[in-house]
């Protein structure tokens, strides 16, 4: 079996594959203080609730965009499960092409959302994930990570907002029945969550405008379904989208992971996302 592990700044989302099929799937709350110890007790634990043990994991899988996790689960894989990860950056094959001016600046988790998306779907396609921040990714028709857009997430916008305004305060982010607010909580609503399905549907038109075809338009990352259901620009919602190419990643670089831990790179403008341009 397979372990995947997206570390995101917000939250890792950790899943199992059997094969090509998801088996079970958590979200931990991002925690830097963590140790690796810490991080395996708790894999552990899961594992087993589902009655699965820690010797039943063949091969490990790791996107980050947070540098500090990502050497504590590198530890982990190799001293709790005996294996190398294969860890998603931009010198790894993955078939992608990375097109912006430095590919090391491409996050990881961006990476395997594209190869997903190629591998699931089609190309050209538009990755729209809305997590800790919302990006938004152009993949063109032969394979190219032609850039991106990236916006606040919706809860760190909320957050930064609860923070300057004295009179203002958190609320539950779900969309109102109408667009002008009554109150407090049904005004922030209408901001929050009508201001960013404007902010959706306008960039993913002002993407399609630059791209060639006709692209996909693929959503995913844990707020989606906060925004998805007031919009039409959306074809597709596959909240496992990173998890699935991070399981592509492996069946991609298994190969290389123990034998080659540093395997050359492929190309200046292939593969693997590094720890800057990234959500």
């Amino acid at each position: 079996m397979l372990l995947a592990v997206d570390i995101g700044n917000t939250n890792i989302v950790a899943g199992v594959f059997d094969g090509d099929r998801l088996k079970m799937s958590w979200r931990l709350a991002t925690d830097r203080r963590k140790t690796t110890d810490e991080y395996a007790a708790a894999l552990h634990s899961l594992l087993n609730y589902q009655g699965l043990e820690l010797r039943h994991i063949k091969g490990v899988s790791i996107s980050s965009t947070v540098p500090p996790l990502t050497a504590t689960f590198r530890r982990l894989s190799e001293s709790y499960f005996d294996l190398p990860p294969v860890i998603s950056g931009y010198q790894v094959n993955t078939g992608i092409t990375i097109a912006i001016t430095n590919p090391a600046e491409m996050g990881p988790d961006r990476i395997v959302n594209s190869l997903a998306a190629m591998k699931l779907y089609r190309l050209p396609a538009i990755v729209v994930d809305m997590g800790t921040a919302t990006t938004f990714d152009a993949i063109a028709a032969d394979g190219r990570l032609l850039g991106c857009s990236i916006a606040p997430g919706i809860e760190s916008a909320l957050d930064g907002l609860v923070s300057r305004a004295a009179r203002l305060f958190t609320v539950e982010l779900k969309a109102p029945r109408a667009a002008i607010g009554r109150n407090t909580v049904t005004a922030m609503r209408s901001g929050l969550v009508l201001g960013y399905v404007g902010l959706v549907e306008y960039l993913v038109k002002r993407i399609k405008q630059e791209m060639e075809g006709d692209p996909l338009v693929i959503a995913t990352g844990g707020l989606a379904s906060v925004v998805v259901p007031e919009t039409d620009c959306i074809d597709v919602v596959d909240p496992d989208l990173t998890l699935q190419g991070l399981r592509f990643l492996y069946e991609l670089n298994a190969d290389l992971a123990p034998g080659s831990p540093h395997p050359p790179p492929p190309s200046p403008l292939r593969g693997r996302g590094g720890d800057g341009f990234r959500s």
